[in-house]
């Protein structure tokens, strides 16, 4: 019987993130892993979870195939790329390095970190995640890939020992603004939820209770997501299926946010992100305002 070859799996930023997604990997069959970070801790955890550990990025990036890297900043990404590409003649067989920048950099410099790799054989995807130190310790990460397939295809079993949802989201680059734009909506709604608080608040209703309350139907109903399903964001013909079902969103939504400013006039509340959608959401989701606001 043919033994399955291992996968020599590497990462770099033993973090609150990457600590987690390290040892999903160190406990994943058939992936050798090694790790390297500047603190010792989370080295001799990932130590003790079976992984070995390499004195720099250079002697890791020289033992692995493909190597996972999750640090602060774009420099940070650099600095490790250039410490990387010291040892690229070093590396064992004809296969070429793969790095996975997970860190979530700007939108420019995945293309700029893979021209910088190119002559050196080096491949370069950029791999952002999603889901937090929580999906990273339970292995359920989304984890957004641009690059190139062969590239991907040769990071598979690295990446889907740490996500549960893995997208091949296109070229070097299309990871990054992947997490951009999903980010987006995660902050925008934080910021939302601020406004809903103060109303709330002014209104000398239970805070906690109101978080318990968006937690609980959010679970329900998809949250935001549950009306992300279009393939576009032209205006929705009358015969299409969605404008129906968007229709009544807008209907109850118009009619919601109208007595929710209200409310907010009468307690003196400021909520400009509640006028803003009030105006925003039917064209946003492709139909034509309410005329009755």
């Amino acid at each position: 019987m043919t033994a399955v070859p291992r996968t020599r799996a590497g990462f770099v930023g033993l973090g609150n993130i990457g600590k987690p997604m390290a040892l999903q990997l160190a406990g994943t069959d058939g992936i050798e892993l090694w790790v390297h970070d500047i603190a010792e801790e989370p080295v001799a955890e990932l130590g003790a979870a079976g992984a070995k550990a390499a004195g720099s990025v250079a002697e890791l990036a020289s033992a692995v195939d493909v190597l996972g890297v999750m640090v602060r900043d774009d420099d940070q990404v650099r600095q490790v790329l250039a410490e990387v590409l010291t040892s690229v003649g070093d590396r064992p067989g004809p296969d070429p390095l793969t790095v996975l920048v997970h860190s979530t950099v700007a939108p420019e410099t995945p293309a700029e970190l893979a021209a910088t790799a190119e002559p050196h054989g080096v491949n370069v995807l950029d791999a952002p995640v999603s889901g937090g130190p929580m999906g990273a310790a339970e292995g359920t990460l989304a984890i957004l890939v641009g690059g190139s397939p062969e590239a991907y295809a040769a990071a598979g079993p690295v990446l889907t020992a740490m996500g549960s949802k893995v997208v091949h989201a296109g070229p070097v680059g299309a990871g990054t603004r992947f997490k951009l734009a999903r980010n987006l909506l995660h902050f925008a709604s934080f910021t939302a939820a601020t406004e809903a608080q103060r109303l709330a608040e002014a209104a000398g209703l239970d805070l906690v209770a109101l978080g318990d309350v968006v937690r609980h139907t959010d679970a329900i109903t998809g949250g935001p997501g549950a009306i992300m399903h279009r393939d576009t964001t032209a205006p929705i013909e009358e015969t299409d299926f969605w404008h129906g079902v968007f229709g009544h969103v807008v209907g109850l939504g118009e009619k919601d946010l109208g007595f929710a400013i209200a409310l907010a006039d009468e307690l003196g509340v400021e909520v400009p992100l509640a006028r803003l959608a009030l105006e925003r959401l039917a064209p946003g989701l492709g139909l034509p305002k309410n005329s009755s606001h």
